[in-house]
């Protein structure tokens, strides 16, 4: 492949990652931002382009090869992913027959596309996606307009739920000493926020990406499971099972990443990790 030269657009909490790791590893690579540089602690060989990603035009993504859209909406509501996701992919794929020189654009979606909650097995190939969420809704129509725009260049990434050193809703709730009952069969899934950032630069930087991947670990589990075993590993009580709630809810997500990019394949490695990190 000839020189590569990326575009990470978003500097959150993964897109910083990814730009950083990028630069380090010898790439050319510009994060993209609205903030100035100086609100990003970006890596000195990185590059930086403060812009809305809604204003950019087709000379200013003409040198890229590779695109990766990593956004989070302002505010967590339909017309907050309309006005982010959607509409950032519906503004770049207007100009898609401009950008002569780029070869994949990466797009950041959630498995919350699938709309799936009675524990069923979600795999790559599970069809129709049906969202239940209507800004679940939103995010597909954004997959859709990066596909139909740029064909067989785009290639979607759906993760699971994101966890890490910095994210620990569950293990703030194992730390409660009057835990909420929980449903015995609540399915969830999830993937470290490091093994997501190494998913991302794998699939923008090599030969032949699959068009679409879940990006998972490969162990579903019950958030009881989960909240029994983590109560245990500090020490706490256990939650209690809520016997009011009998029906299986959520889905069990089959990862097509392959296992060698993951430094955390199951749930048991990522909080292991978290839990030395903590003391």
């Amino acid at each position: 492949m000839s020189t590569q030269n990326l575009l990470i657009i978003g500097q959150g909490d993964i897109g910083l990652p990814v730009t950083n790791k990028l630069a380090e590893e010898g790439s050319s690579v510009t994060g993209l931002a609205r903030n100035e540089r100086e609100h990003y602690d970006l890596n000195s060989n990185a590059k930086f382009m403060q812009a809305d990603a809604l204003t950019l035009s087709a000379a200013q993504l003409q040198e890229f090869t590779h695109i990766a859209i990593i956004v989070t909406p302002d505010e967590y509501s339909t017309s907050g992913y309309h006005d982010s996701y959607l509409a950032i992919n519906q503004h770049l794929a207007e100009f898609a027959d401009k950008l002569t020189n780029l070869a994949r654009v990466v797009f950041i979606s959630s498995t919350g596309v699938y709309g799936q909650d009675s524990g069923e097995w979600i795999d790559a190939d599970t069809v129709p996606v049906s969202p239940e969420r209507e800004a679940s809704k939103v995010i597909l129509q954004a997959e859709q307009v990066l596909q139909q725009g740029f064909g067989d260049k785009a290639v979607i990434i759906r993760p699971s739920g994101i966890y890490g050193r910095a994210r620990l809703m569950r293990l703030r709730k194992a730390k409660e000493k009057q835990k909420e009952p929980v449903a015995a069969q609540h399915w969830s899934n999830r993937i470290m926020d490091r093994d997501l950032v190494n998913i991302i630069i794998n699939i923008l930087t090599i030969e032949a990406p699959k068009p679409l991947y879940i990006a998972t670990d490969y162990a579903p589990v019950t958030t009881h499971e989960l909240g029994v075993w983590l109560s245990e590993q500090i020490g706490e009580t256990p939650p209690t099972i809520d016997h009011s709630k009998t029906a299986v809810t959520g889905k069990r997500l089959h990862s097509n990443i392959p296992l060698a990019w993951l430094d955390y394949p199951d749930w048991q490695a990522g909080y292991r990790d978290i839990l030395s990190y903590q003391e």
